[in-house]
C-alpha cells in the first residue's frame, strides 16, 4: 500500500516538474533568459548537492561560478540564491510587496507550528497583526525602556566570566536568555538549568530541524501530507512537537497573568503585560494562540543568535589584541579608570548612554556581525507573483535565499572582506563610512538582521544587548591569547565554525582576568542590584 502511494506520488511529481519546466521555459522566453545554476538530478534536483552542515560555503562556491543570483531546484521547490546586498535590497526591500512571504514547509509551518509561528507565516493579516505587536513592545520607540535590565545582566555576565572564563558559551547563553525572558515574561534566568530555558531551547532546535527543506521528506514532497496519520509517522511527531511548544508558550503567558493580578512589580513592564493591556489594538487577526507564538518566538529567535555573536566578538578580540587595546583606550577615555581607593574616587560603570562617545566600540560590534553573521545561510523569502529582474524570469512561489555569509564578503562593498577591520566603518576611504561618528556606525537596518519587511523586529533590543556586554567585558577584563605550559601562544582557529542553525565559533581557549580594581567595582555594583531587588520584593510582600 505504502509503496503504491509512493510510486503514484513520484509519478505525479514528475508530471508536475515537467509542466513547471515547460511553463517556466515559455515564460522565460518572453523575459529573454532563465537564471543559471548547477545541474541537478531528476526529481530531487540539487537536493543531494547541498550539504546539511555549513551549506553557505557551498552556496558561496556556486556564486563564484554562476554569479550573484542563480537558481537551485530542491525537489519541487524553486530557490533563488542571492549573494549581493544590492540584489537583496532590490528584491526584498524595494519589491517587498511581492517578496515578503515565507515558504510554508509542511513539517514546520503546518504540523509543528499550526500556522501560528510569525517567522513562518505567509505575508497577510495575521503576520501584520503579530508584527504590530512586536513593533509596539520591542520596537525603536520602546527598546530603550529595557536598558536597565540589559545593564544589570551585563554586570552579572562579567562576574560569571571572571569566575569561570572557560565557560563563556554558557555565560553568554544565560545572559541573552535572562535579558529576553525578563523583558517578555518577567522571568530571571539564573543559570542554564532553568527548565523554562531548557524547554525553550528544545523547542527552537525542533522547529529548526522541521524547517530544513531536506530534513523531512514531506518538506520536499508536500503531497505526502495526503497520507493518513497511521501511515505518516512524521504527522504524529509534528503533533507531539506542537503540543510541547504550545504548552510552553501558553503557560508562560498565563503565569504573567496570574502574577499581574496580585500586583507583582516584576511583570508590570513586561511585553506580555503590555499585550494584555492593549489586546483590543490588534484586531481579530491576532488570536490568543497567535499572540502566544509572537511572544514566545521573541525569546526563541534571540537567544541563539545573540549568544553566538557574543562568542564571535570574544574570538575577534583574542585574535586581534591591537583592536582590543584600541577599544580599551577608547573606553578608559570616556568612562575613566578606577583609582587606588575605589570608594573615595567613586568611579562609574559603563552605561548605554555612553554609546555616542564610543564609535570604535560600535564599529567593532558592527564588524563582528559583518565578519561572522550568525544567520550565515540567510532566511528564506517567498514571492507571491511572477517577476522579471535584470532580464531573468522569476516564477511565482520561488524561494529567495539571501546568503549573508557571501553578501558580507563582497569585496566591492567590503574591501579585504575576510579581515576583521572595524576601521572600515570609521575611515572615509572605505565605502561603508558614514558620518557623524556620534551616530554612525550603528546596527539599524543592517543586513545581518535580514531584509525588507521581514527584517528582525528585535534588532533594537538585540543591538543594545550586544553593545553593553562588549562595553562591560572590555572595560572590566583583560583578554589575551592562551599559552601552553611552555609559554607558547595557542591561537584559535578563526575559521572553525560549529554545526547548527546559528553559525558560532567552535570552543576556543583564551586568558581572561580582571583589570586592576574593576572586579571589586563590578561586585559592589552587583550587590547594589541585589539589594534593590530585595527592597522591591519586601515592599511587594508588605
Amino acid at each position: 500500500m505504502l509503496v503504491s502511494l509512493m510510486v503514484v506520488a513520484l509519478v505525479l511529481l514528475a508530471c508536475q516538474r515537467l509542466y513547471d519546466h515547460l511553463y517556466v521555459r515559455s515564460k522565460a522566453s518572453a523575459a529573454t533568459k532563465t537564471l543559471p545554476g548547477p545541474k541537478g538530478l531528476p526529481i530531487v534536483g540539487n537536493l543531494r548537492q547541498l550539504p546539511k552542515s555549513l551549506p553557505w560555503i557551498q552556496l558561496q562556491k556556486w556564486a563564484e561560478e554562476y554569479g550573484s543570483i542563480y537558481r537551485l531546484k530542491l525537489g519541487n521547490l524553486e530557490m533563488l540564491i542571492v549573494c549581493s546586498d544590492k540584489i537583496a535590497n532590490d528584491l526584498l526591500r524595494d519589491r517587498g510587496h511581492i517578496y515578503s512571504s515565507r515558504p510554508e514547509l509542511p513539517m514546520s509551518s503546518e504540523l509543528v507550528s499550526h500556522h501560528l509561528r510569525p517567522a513562518m507565516l505567509a505575508y497577510g493579516p495575521a503576520w501584520r497583526a503579530g508584527r504590530k505587536l512586536s513593533h509596539a513592545t520591542i520596537g525603536p520607540l520602546v527598546a530603550g525602556t529595557y536598558e536597565h535590565i540589559q545593564e544589570e545582566e551585563a554586570l552579572r555576565l562579567v562576574l560569571d566570566l571572571l569566575h569561570a572564563p572557560s565557560e563563556y558559551g554558557a555565560h553568554f547563553e544565560r545572559y541573552a536568555s535572562s535579558i529576553i525572558m525578563r523583558i517578555v515574561y518577567g522571568v530571571d534566568v539564573c543559570d542554564n538549568n532553568d527548565q523554562r530555558l531548557v524547554r525553550m531551547k528544545a523547542v527552537f532546535e525542533n522547529v529548526v530541524r522541521a524547517a530544513t527543506p531536506n530534513a523531512y521528506l514531506v518538506n520536499t514532497f508536500p503531497m505526502l501530507m495526503r497520507l493518513p496519520k497511521w501511515l505518516a509517522p512524521f504527522k504524529r511527531l509534528g503533533a507531539r512537537l506542537h503540543a510541547e511548544e504550545y504548552d510552553l508558550f501558553s503557560s508562560l503567558v498565563h503565569n504573567v497573568e496570574k502574577r499581574a493580578r496580585v500586583g507583582d512589580p516584576t511583570v508590570q513592564e513586561t511585553v506580555v503585560k503590555k499585550w494584555l493591556d492593549t489586546q483590543g489594538n490588534y484586531g481579530p487577526a491576532l488570536t490568543d494562540p497567535h499572540a502566544y507564538y509572537v511572544l514566545g518566538t521573541m525569546v526563541e529567535g534571540s537567544v541563539g543568535s545573540t549568544s553566538a555573536e557574543m562568542a564571535f566578538f570574544l574570538l575577534a578580540m583574542v585574535l586581534h589584541p591591537e583592536k582590543l587595546d584600541k577599544l580599551t583606550t577608547e573606553l578608559d577615555t570616556v568612562i575613566g579608570t578606577p583609582g587606588s581607593n575605589i570608594d573615595m574616587d567613586k568611579p562609574r560603570m559603563p552605561h548605554l548612554s555612553d554609546l555616542p562617545q564610543l564609535p570604535y566600540l560600535r564599529a567593532c560590534i558592527k564588524e563582528t556581525l559583518r565578519w561572522r553573521p550568525t544567520i550565515a545561510g540567510g532566511l528564506l523569502h517567498k514571492n507571491t507573483a511572477e517577476d522579471v529582474y535584470q532580464g531573468y524570469f522569476i516564477p511565482k512561489g520561488s524561494l529567495v535565499r539571501p546568503v549573508q555569509w557571501d553578501i558580507h564578503q563582497d569585496p566591492t562593498l567590503y574591501p579585504s572582506p575576510t579581515e576583521f577591520l572595524p576601521e572600515r566603518w570609521l575611515d572615509p576611504s572605505y565605502p561603508t563610512y558614514k558620518s557623524p561618528l556620534t551616530e554612525f556606525p550603528n546596527l539599524q537596518n543592517f543586513s545581518a538582521f535580514g531584509y525588507g519587511r521581514r527584517i528582525c523586529p528585535g534588532q533594537y533590543v538585540a543591538s543594545r544587548s550586544l553593545m553593553i556586554q562588549a562595553m562591560m567585558i572590555v572595560w572590566a577584563c583583560d583578554i589575551r591569547v592562551a599559552r601552553d605550559t611552555d609559554g607558547k601562544e595557542l591561537w584559535p582557529d578563526r575559521d572553525a565554525i560549529a554545526v547548527g542553525f546559528n553559525a558560532k565559533p567552535k570552543k576556543f581557549e583564551f586568558e581572561l582576568r580582571a583589570r586592576k580594581g574593576r572586579d571589586r567595582l563590578v561586585a559592589r555594583e552587583w550587590e547594589q542590584v541585589l539589594a534593590r531587588r530585595v527592597t522591591n520584593s519586601k515592599a511587594f510582600e508588605g
